[in-house]
């Protein structure tokens, strides 16, 4: 009789080979099939001038004011590093991380909801999506699986294709569909989304379906991910990056966990690491100008990050559109230049050999017009 892993087996189990070979989901991925993806979804829409900094644009100073970021690294003549993204910066100078500045899925209005579901259902509009294009790649790769390092199975890998989800295990008196609800009715309140946020965090956990501190997050799925008949792709997710208010602090703390965390994945995949593809990213981007609370608002334009020994890193990608009032969306912020849909399928056609026709079509559909982003991985 076979045997299925539980929560509290994960745990005990110890060795990841021990723990994935109790678990037939996973079918053993060998040869040509090796690679692996794992998406990170930073949910509230990480402000991508804070991360990554056009400190080359002459108009960036006196936008940001008093929110520029003191003590950034720079990257190359245009662009510096958060200092907390340190060893994201030890990534790109081995060229395994590589920014892409500008980029918006195709929805380019700023409801948190709309927008996460346009990224996660792959569409080219919103709405009455029903399952996910991470799923329907798993569909177009018959032998592979997927994982989601969460209590509740997202958008993103919703559907037919075989995908299943693993959390580390609650409180009993902690529901975690309760907690998803009230990460929503919270986010909406620019007055308590923050302290909302700040208490899941003090209590290791994170609303919206994920329980796991993202650094943890991430270790559990190169936990899962590194084993030789461990899944090919996963997914992580991570609330908190709305920050309406103080953002610099939250953002200080906010970017050096995902900094740990991909620290935490690239340590735990070990060897499997030459073979891997991490792609960061969040619904839309933030206002140029900080506001009037040391924070910033819903905008258009954000980041991309993507990682890991297959990619080709060491530079910035992306079409930059400047920072010029005349160039701001709307006359408020970044110019989404890059559509979301053209990274992934740069990533997944050339990393898992999905066909262009099948990502044009099937995975993204009617997505013709977002053509996939060349030169993103190693030759």
């Amino acid at each position: 009789m076979s045997m299925s892993l539980t929560r509290r087996h994960f745990l005990a189990a110890g060795a990841a080979a021990t723990t994935l070979s109790v678990w037939p989901r996973f079918a053993r991925a060998t040869g040509s099939n090796d690679t692996r993806l794992l998406i990170v979804l930073l949910r509230g829409g990480l402000d991508g001038l804070h991360a990554v900094i056009p400190a080359g644009d002459p108009q960036y100073a006196s936008l940001r004011g008093r929110l520029a970021v003191p003590d950034a690294r720079r990257l190359d003549a245009d662009f510096a590093l958060h200092p907390a993204l340190a060893f994201s910066q030890e990534l790109y100078a081995r060229r395994e991380w590589l920014p892409i500045v500008a980029v918006a899925p195709p929805y380019r209005q700023r409801s948190h909801f709309e927008a996460q579901d346009n990224l996660e259902s792959g569409a080219a509009a919103t709405g009455g999506a029903s399952n996910g294009w991470l799923n329907r790649c798993v569909a177009a790769l018959p032998t592979s699986r997927a994982l989601s390092v969460s209590t509740v199975m997202p958008l993103i890998l919703r559907g037919p294709a075989d995908a299943t989800t693993w959390s580390p295990p609650l409180p009993d008196e902690v529901n975690p569909i309760l907690l998803q609800h009230l990460q929503r009715l919270y986010a909406a309140d620019a007055v308590l989304a923050h302290p909302f946020g700040q208490a899941m965090a003090a209590q290791g956990m994170q609303a919206g379906g994920n329980v796991a501190r993202l650094p943890q997050a991430m270790a559990a799925a190169a936990r899962f991910m590194a084993a030789v008949d461990g899944p090919r792709i996963g997914f992580v997710e991570n609330a908190g990056w709305d920050t309406h208010a103080q953002q610099a602090p939250v953002l200080a703390r906010k970017l050096a966990e995902l900094d740990q965390g991909l620290k935490q994945f690239h340590d735990g995949m070990g060897g499997a690491w030459a073979r891997t593809v991490v792609m960061v990213v969040t619904e839309f981007g933030r206002t140029a100008a900080v506001n009037g609370t040391g924070g910033t608002d819903h905008g258009t334009g954000t980041l991309a990050m993507l990682t890991g020994g297959a990619v080709a890193g060491g530079r910035i990608a992306g079409d930059w559109p400047g920072l010029a009032r005349a160039q701001l969306n709307e006359g408020r912020d970044l110019r989404a230049t890059n559509d979301l849909r053209g990274v992934f399928k740069g990533v997944v056609g050339d990393h898992l050999g999905i066909a262009r026709t099948a990502l044009d079509t099937r995975v993204f559909p009617d997505s013709s017009n977002a053509p996939a982003m060349a030169g993103l991985l190693r030759g």
